[in-house]
This record gives structure tokens, sequence and C-alpha cells, in this order.
């Protein structure tokens, strides 16, 4: 073949049509299945009545899922990237009154665990500390088999039907047409997803908050996210929601913190779970229940079916009963991490579903989705998916089994093996489905109930603090400062004004649009259960940074070192090379980082001692560097008497959380107090 241009030409014109016949494009084409068969109804499942079950029988629903269920080979679809450790749960009080599950009966009763902490929308090989949706997964290996609760750290979603689940995904994800932007909602397919399906507004209110960069998964919420039941030995059942609270507090990144670290170390999360393991600082979290009597079911003002609702815990408080300790780490990430599989089917007795059509779609996906994902039928024989109980069924054969089943019957009803594997009655342990009343007629659509998108969005708007607020505004002002199309800048700024109008006034402003004209919805409601402002401060695994190079004032840095580790801070020496520094007073201390090696966004805390070095301009220009970033992120800072000059050659000023070192002062203490606190919002930091 000639290798002249014009046979170049040539060649590429020819593979083009031979292409040709493959391209779609479905503008303005009607929805059919994969069979051609038009679809009258894209969001709805089909449900026995408008509150009622999902059907099996909805052949769009299954089609539709199953081929978003298969779309990656083999990273996960959603929850790519994700970290694990292994830990026990421990039972507080008896909740014998409410569940006859196994594991929640006994006080003190302790339950092997494996919990996975996940990014929603970036795939495996993205950053840690990007603005999403955390899960966090648990599986409990009871000895009535394996249980899963499986949610995030947002107690609410942005859809109330799985059938919106594959678009959903499918728009946040990286645009098709380029794959960009990765692990970021910030770009017009997202955001019309958002104006176009309005009941989302409550979940993007908390993705645009502070609790979509969680500081680390030690100190973040963890939520089942659906209504539940529990049911009792004597088939008395209650509506719940489950909680997953820190004992540490929750507490979040500041955005061009969460940036900076994203570059700077990847791994900032997973990291922070796997060396606070290994150090012996076990995460953690205390587990409740929130309840409401089937009486009641109807007496709230909104449907408590609705995924994208939260119960206000001061309506409904949260009744703790156990807690989850992280306690070791993984032997190997892709045996255990990367194989686990989470369904939220996996049930014991004692613990059911309810008709939430976010939940009935997921209790199908998640088992389908492990067929593709992990080769077969047979991932329950995976070491770190099998039950700590025996098992026994006569499901056989597949991709990769491992059991060898002896005998030669392989189904129920037999009499050559004295018809065994039995079932089992309830009494025995046998899980019997809530006996629902289910009637309706079968129907695509939507419940009335289910119909108010934005009261609860303005709930948590109301009950944010003030930076929490300026928070959201810049998140908002960042992402849709990020869509290129104006039409829906536009249309979400008009969107939100159905949250609050001046919020959605400064984020026309700012992102080049229209100011919307709707009313203020008068809100007084709040719920300070929602405002991070209302959490634990503790100083205990928080790391301080301890800049500081020879000739420092040994007595003084040593004895405040102490105090720090005295109160469970974990001090890292920073300086120019590693090895050892001296003080005047001749005490010698190890270099743990160097100033090229960390980063200020690493530290929660920096404690500014000085010192002398070779390179004296640059000793200075690394510290002054340190203290302005930690200064800009509202962190604290500590000056030892020999750290001041370094102190004044910075941008930073002294205020809030700025701690000096004084020959009267209880600097120590007033030091672990201001560390304690984490963030001081009113610092000028302009």
């Amino acid at each position: 073949m000639k290798k002249s241009s014009d046979g170049l030409e040539h060649r590429e014109n020819s593979k083009d049509k031979q292409l040709e016949q493959y391209r779609v494009n479905n503008y303005g084409e009607k929805m059919t299945t994969n069979q051609a068969l038009k679809i009258s109804n894209d969001e709805f499942s089909l449900k026995a009545g408008v509150r009622g079950p999902t059907l099996m029988e909805d052949l769009h629903l299954r089609e539709k899922i199953t081929h978003f269920d298969h779309e990656r080979i083999p990273e996960r679809v959603v929850h790519a990237r994700g970290y694990a450790a292994h830990g026990e749960f421990e039972l507080y009080k008896s909740m014998k009154d409410y569940t006859k599950a196994g594991f929640l009966q006994v006080p003190g009763t302790k339950t092997p665990i494996f919990t996975r902490f996940s990014n929603v929308a970036g795939s495996k090989g993205s950053a840690d500390t990007v603005r999403d949706v955390k899960g966090f997964a648990i599986k409990f290996y009871t000895e009535e088999g394996n249980y899963d609760l499986v949610g995030n750290n947002m107690p609410v979603f942005f859809i109330q039907d799985a059938i919106k689940f594959p678009d959903l995904i499918h728009a946040v994800k990286p645009e098709p047409h380029n794959e960009i932007p990765q692990a970021s909602s910030a770009h017009d397919t997202f955001w019309d997803f958002v104006v176009s399906n309005q009941e989302s507004a409550h979940m993007v209110m908390w993705l645009m908050s502070d609790r979509a960069i969680a500081k680390n998964f030690r100190v973040m919420d963890g939520f089942g996210v659906h209504t539940f039941r529990l049911v009792n030995e004597e088939g008395i059942a209650h509506f719940v929601k489950f909680h997953w609270k820190p004992k540490l507090g929750v507490h979040s990144l500041v955005w061009d913190e969460a940036q900076k670290i994203s570059g700077k170390d990847p791994d900032f999360q997973r990291r922070d779970l796997w060396d606070s393991i290994e150090k012996g600082h076990f995460p953690e979290w205390e587990f409740g229940v929130q309840m409401i009597k089937e009486k009641d079911e109807f007496m709230f003002d909104f449907d408590i079916l609705d995924a994208t609702k939260i119960w206000p815990e001061e309506t409904v408080p949260v009744q703790i009963f156990g807690k989850l300790t992280l306690n070791k780490n993984v032997d190997n990430v892709f045996a255990e991490t990367e194989q686990v599989a989470f369904h939220p089917g996996n049930v014991v007795p004692g613990i059911d579903f309810t008709n939430d059509p976010l939940l009935q779609g997921r209790l199908f996906s998640y088992l389908d989705t492990q067929l593709i994902r992990l080769g077969g039928p047979n991932f329950a024989e995976i070491p770190i998916n099998r039950p700590v109980c025996p098992f026994h069924n006569n499901q056989r054969d597949g991709y990769s089994r491992q059991r060898i089943d002896v005998g030669q019957v392989s189904y129920h009803n037999n009499t050559l093996a004295n018809n065994t594997p039995a079932t089992s009655t309830a009494a025995e342990g046998g899980y019997v489905h809530y006996a629902e009343k289910v009637e309706g007629k079968v129907i695509q659509a939507r419940s009335e109930s289910f119909k108010d998108h934005f009261s609860q969005a303005r709930l948590f708007w109301n009950s944010m603090s003030g930076p929490e607020k300026q928070h959201i505004i810049n998140a908002f002002t960042f992402e849709v400062g990020k869509v290129n199309s104006k039409d829906i800048r536009q249309r979400v700024v008009d969107m939100f004004v159905e949250v609050d109008k001046e919020m959605a006034t400064i984020i026309a402003v700012d992102v080049g649009v229209n100011r919307p004209s709707g009313e203020q919805v008068p809100v007084t409601a709040s719920s300070p259960a929602l405002s991070q402002e209302n959490t634990i401060y503790t100083p205990q695994t928080l790391t301080v940074g301890v800049l500081v190079g020879n000739g420092f004032k040994g007595t003084e840095v040593l004895a405040t070192i102490r105090t720090l580790m005295n109160a469970g801070v974990i001090v890292k020496i920073v300086s120019g090379k590693l090895g050892t520094i001296r003080s005047s007073d001749n005490y010698q201390v190890a270099v743990d980082e160097t100033f090229l090696t960390s980063a200020p966004v690493l530290f929660d805390a920096l404690y500014i001692v000085g010192g002398n070095s070779e390179n004296e301009a640059k000793f200075e220009s690394d510290i002054t560097y340190f203290i302005n970033e930690s200064f800009k992120h509202y962190k604290p800072i500590g000056v030892a008497t020999t750290g001041q000059r370094f102190f004044k050659a910075s941008n930073a000023k002294e205020g809030p959380g700025i701690v000096i070192d004084s020959p009267k002062s209880d600097f120590g203490n007033t030091f672990v107090k201001a560390i304690a606190k984490q963030r001081f919002w009113t610092r000028d930091i302009y």
C-alpha cells in the first residue's frame, strides 16, 4: 500500500465509513428498551400502589439497572476508591424489645465487622479529598449470617426512585465525550441533572456543605440513609434509621486545603486510617437508631420512606446502643477491600425492609453488580465475604466455585438425603419477611407525599452557622462557575431561590447570571444536630507540626511537647533535613519530616520553634510559608519564644487561635485548648 498523502486520507476515510454504522445520536429520538420497545415512563418504577413495593415485572427497570450494574469491569461503577479495616461491634444495651437480631440481644456481645469507606463518583485512581459523598459500609459477621449496613456519610440521597440512579451517576461521572472532569461534580451534566430533577435539592445542600470534604474517615458520620424495620419476637415492628456517630466529633477540611492535599498526598484519608490503627489510635463510632412506631407512620409533614428526607433528631432522637471500633488493618487491599461484596439485602432475622423505592431498587442492583464484578455467583466464597457461621444450600457450580459439595442430592424436596438441607422455622431462626399488607393498582407513579423537594433543604440551610453558610455559597460559586452553559447556571440560581433568596442572589452575581426573581420562602425551623458547630471537640489524635532548627531552647520545647502528647496530640518534628537537631542546652531531637516532604495542609496545627540553619533565608522562607497557609486555613498556631521572629515575618496576625509563649503564660495547656477547637472562623485572614 502506498504511503502517499492521498492513500493515507483514503484509509482514514474507509475506517471512518466502517464505523459509521455503529454511531448513534439519541438527540430528538424516542426512548426505547434495547429490544426497541418504546418506553412510556422513565421516571418511576412499577409498584403495587403509589407507596407499595416495586414489582419485578418492571422490565424497563430491570434492563436499565442491569445494564448500569455491568458498565465497569472490574472496578466498581460507584464507590470505586475505597479503603477498609477490620474491627468489632460491641453492644451497650439489649435491643430485644425492638428486634430479634441475635447480635443485638445481650449487652457486651462483640461481633466482628469489616468496614469500607469510599468516594462515590471518582475512579479507583482519584484523590481522597475531592468534594463527594463518602460511602460508609459495614459487614457484621453474626452467628446468624452476614448483615450488611451499606450507607453514606450523608443521611439523604439525590433521588427518590432507584430507576433514576443510572441517570444520576451518568450525570456526575466524567462527561462521555471527553472523559473530563475526574471525581468532580463541577461540570455541566451534573448541574443539568440537578435542575432537571429538583428532588435533589436537599442532597445538593449537603454536597455543597463541609460534610462533603470530611477531614478523614475517623471524623465523619455514617447513615443507613433508608428507612428500615426492626421486628421483635412478637412480630411488632418499628420504622428505623441507622446512625453512626464518631467519638472524635464530625470535622471537615476547608476547600482550598482539600484541593492542596489532593496534590500533596492524594492518599491522605486512607493513610490517616492506616496510620491511626497501626499506632493504636483505634477509630470509634457509636451506633444508634431513630425509631418511629408503625401507628405514627403518617404523623409527619414528610414521608418517612422518602430517601431525600431526614427525620430531624430534635423530633425523633437517636437512641445509642452500641460501639464500633476499627482495630486491625487489612493484610491485602485487593483480597479484602476490593473483593468485599456488600449488599443491603444481606440481613438477619429481626431486620427488614420498607417500601422506600430507592431501597427496593438497591435490593436488586447490588446482588446483580457482584455477578459481573467478582466473576459469577460464588463471590460469597471469597474469604472476606464468607460468613463466620456454617452455610448450607443447594447452589452448585458456576465460576470460581471453591466448595467441594459431596453427595448426590442438590435439590429441595428430596428423599435421598432425608430432605436436607432443611428449611428452618421462625422459632429455629429462619428468616421470615415482615407481613406487611400491600394493595393497590400496578402503576408507574410517585406518591404525592414525595413531592416536597425544598422544605428540608431550607431546614438544612437555616441550621448552618455563619461560616458554614459562607462555605456553602463558596462551594456553589466554584461548582456552578465551572458550568459552561449559562442557561444551566441561571436555572441553578432560579432553583435554589426556593432554599434562600440571599444565597441564590450572591451565587447569581458570582457566576454571571441574572438575579433570581423568586420570593424568599419564610423559614423558622432549624435542627442544631445538622451543624458541625455543635459537634465534639477534642485534641486527641490531632497532628501538630513542630517547625524547628538547631539552637532551640530544649527545656521549653520539650516541656511543651510532653504537654501535647499527654493530651493525646501527635507530634511531628519538621526541619530542613532528616537526622537529628540539637538544642542550645544540648538536647537532641530526631526529625520526622522535612519542609519538602511535608506540607502545612497535612497538619492540624503548628508549633513554631525556629532556630538556626545552614541556609537561614530558605529556613525562614519555609517556616513563614507554613505559617501563612495554616493561618489562612483558620488553624491554631503556637509560637515559642524563639519562634516569634518567624511569626512576625509572616502574614499572620495575633488573634483567635494564635498562642504565643511568654514567661508567665500557661502556654502548653492553652495551646492544647486551641488545638482541640481546630478552626478559628472569626480570624481575619485578609
